[in-house]
């Protein structure tokens, strides 16, 4: 299974050069069975690489292009009388697919972003008293620019807390810059790639993954650093237990894609920035990025105890 996904992060790698750890790091989310926030400036890669990840799954999705004048029903869907037969019939909206792609999803007002909430913790939405499944593959796969870009409505921390990971891409290296600027292989649309993964596979990766053993001792870890983000002055609140979970599930995951049946330390590491940066806020001297709080944990606190 891992030369399948290691085909699959190369196919994906053909659309955005040079980001293989950034493309791992999303199917890691994905295969995790958690939701997927990519947040950078403008014209970054952001769209070009939830396209790629859609369309590398499989799976259906659909792109929803958020806007200030969204309304939830526009997300969820809407009853609409029918003159024919004299009855209300629910008309389902976008959130109806096995992965949505909310596309700058924080130009959205909060009472837009809010109409999601339902849909990523439980895989259901509630629209006029009746409750809907969704399919049991359904991913969010949301983009958003910097807070500080002009438009925007930052996303509330019970959203925030629904996506396993946050991701950012970065500039490209000179050398895939220059591959993109002489028309190379970066010019490559993400609707030419073939879906590498099929129906059973990505079932079996779920699978798989979970299966993967986490020691005593690497959970003692685990709990180590959620419990110095709980007591440290450093932060405004700590971890909470899903935040843990996800961490937890994060690095089953990774280890599984490396080709292990157990967690590493290495693992958890490879996957805080990701899972946890988003999820704490700094206080007094040290608020400001969570990237740089989650960073501070992997020097603050010991593998060992």
């Amino acid at each position: 299974m891992q030369q399948t996904i290691d085909r699959t992060v190369n196919e994906i790698g053909s659309v955005l050069l040079g980001k293989e750890r950034q493309v791992r790091l999303a199917l890691c989310a994905l295969f995790s069975r958690g939701h997927l926030l990519i947040e950078d400036l403008p014209g970054m890669g952001k769209t070009t690489l939830s396209h790629a990840l859609a369309r590398a799954l499989g799976l259906s999705f659909t792109r929803v292009q958020f806007t200030s004048d969204m309304l939830p029903g526009d997300i969820l869907g809407v009853s609409v009388f029918e003159q024919g037969s004299g009855r209300f019939s629910f008309h389902p909206g976008p959130v109806f697919t096995e992965v949505l792609l909310a596309d700058e999803i924080n130009r959205s007002s909060p009472k837009t972003q809010s109409a999601l909430l339902e849909a990523m913790a439980e895989r259901q939405v509630t629209v006029e008293g009746e409750t809907r499944p969704l399919p049991e593959e359904f991913f969010v796969i949301a983009t958003q620019n910097p807070v500080s870009q002009a438009g925007t409505f930052p996303l509330p921390e019970s959203q925030l807390d629904r996506f396993l990971m946050r991701i950012e891409i970065g500039y490209p290296d000179r050398k895939a810059e220059r591959a993109m600027l002489s028309g190379g292989e970066g010019a490559r649309n993400p609707e030419s790639l073939v879906p590498g993964l099929t129906r059973e596979e990505l079932a079996a990766i779920h699978a798989g993954a979970r299966a993967v053993r986490t020691a005593d001792m690497l959970l003692d870890y685990v709990q180590r650093l959620t419990e110095y983000t709980r007591t440290s002055p450093e932060f405004v609140h700590g971890l909470s237990p899903r935040g843990a979970l996800a961490l937890v599930a994060a690095a089953r995951t990774w280890a599984y894609m490396e080709g292990r049946d157990h967690v590493v330390p290495e693992d958890v590491q490879a996957v805080l920035p990701a899972v946890a940066a988003h999820r704490l806020r700094g206080a007094g001297d040290h608020a400001g990025d969570g990237r740089a709080l989650a960073e501070r944990l992997l020097t603050q606190v010991d593998v060992f105890g």
